[in-house]
Formats: C-alpha cells, sequence, structure tokens
C-alpha cells in the first residue's frame, strides 16, 4: 500500500467514525427561534412580536410578526400606543404576528398544527387560532396575563380544548453569525 493509499484510508475511517454534534438546537428551540427571527422584520418600535406555525410532521407552514396591513404604508400610518384619538393608534391597524402566520401560511390549512409566538395571543388571534384549526399555543411571554383580552383567550381555548403551555428556554440565547470563515467549518469545499 502506497502513502497516497493509505492517508485515504485513513481520511475514510475518520469520516466514518465521525460523530454527530450534540450542541445542536432542539424542535422546540428552533420554532421559537424562527418567531423571534421573523419578530426581527416587525417596525413596531414598542412590541415586535413573531410567531411561527408547524405541523405534526416538524415541518413550518406559517411565519408572520405584527405590522402593518398589506397595501398601508408603513410610513402613512400610527404607530403610537397611548394617543389622545383610537385612530391614532397603533391599534386599530396592526395586523399581529398570529394573524399574519395565518394568513401566510404556505399550505391548504393549519388544521392541527402548533403555533409557536413570543407573546401570549390576544382575544382576537386566539378566535382566529381556534378557527384555523390550530391544536396547540406555545408561547414565551404572558406578561399581560392580568388584562381581560388575554383572560378572554384563555377562557375561549380551555372552552375549544386548545392547548397552551409556556415556553421555558434550556437556553438564553441562540446568536446567528453571518460572518462565518466556510474553509474552517468546510474544509473540503
Amino acid at each position: 500500500m502506497d502513502l497516497t493509499e493509505n492517508i485515504a484510508n485513513i481520511s475514510l475511517h475518520e469520516e466514518q467514525t465521525a460523530k454527530k454534534r450534540n450542541d445542536y438546537i432542539d424542535w422546540q428551540e428552533y420554532f421559537m427561534a424562527v418567531a423571534f427571527l421573523a419578530a426581527k422584520r416587525s417596525k413596531d418600535p414598542k412590541t415586535q412580536v413573531g410567531a411561527c406555525i408547524v405541523n405534526n410532521d416538524n415541518k413550518i407552514v406559517g411565519i408572520g410578526y405584527n405590522g402593518m396591513p398589506i397595501g398601508c404604508n408603513d410610513d402613512d400610518f400610527p404607530w403610537g400606543k397611548n394617543t389622545p384619538s383610537p385612530l391614532d393608534s397603533k391599534y386599530l391597524y396592526v395586523c399581529h404576528a398570529e394573524m399574519n402566520a395565518i394568513l401566510n401560511k404556505n399550505s391548504a390549512d393549519v388544521k392541527d398544527c402548533t403555533i409557536y409566538v413570543g407573546l401570549f395571543p390576544c382575544n382576537e388571534c386566539a378566535k382566529m387560532i381556534i378557527q384555523s384549526g390550530i391544536k396547540k399555543v406555545v408561547y414565551l411571554s404572558d406578561k399581560n396575563a392580568h388584562r381581560p383580552e388575554y383572560i378572554a383567550s384563555k377562557k375561549m381555548f380551555n372552552a375549544s380544548n386548545i392547548i397552551y403551555k409556556q415556553y421555558k428556554p434550556r437556553i438564553s440565547k441562540i446568536e446567528i453569525n453571518f460572518d462565518i470563515d466556510w474553509d474552517l467549518v468546510s474544509p473540503t469545499k
């Protein structure tokens, strides 16, 4: 056996005995991270929310974030919260992340799916979730639990057997770094 064949055999042996990474994120971390990444598209100066809808095969079927409806220029509508007139507040105009994820779905329906969202859904989004056939809501924050519209959401979810659970991250940060030296990551390419 010459030196070239010996090196090729060693390289083949190393490739066959290589083990998978252990520091990869799990499905829930992945889907919640997608929801948080979608939220980065929101132009809302106070609250950026994203949503990710997933089917039973762990396939993403819809993504959304809070923003103005299609055709409504982000610069022509208000983003304020506490305004003297409701017409000058974002609340009458902004589509919530859950609504956008449901309406922007990439499949025939979202029946029996799970929605991952940063904030617990309001009553209007709860109605859309129920009507769309989504069966499970996974949320990170329930900071508005004391407000009537969120209490109403829970009442409707309970009445329609929608499972909702708070996501408890096992890691606090997932970093996306576009500044990667691909020669170090994949030296054979």
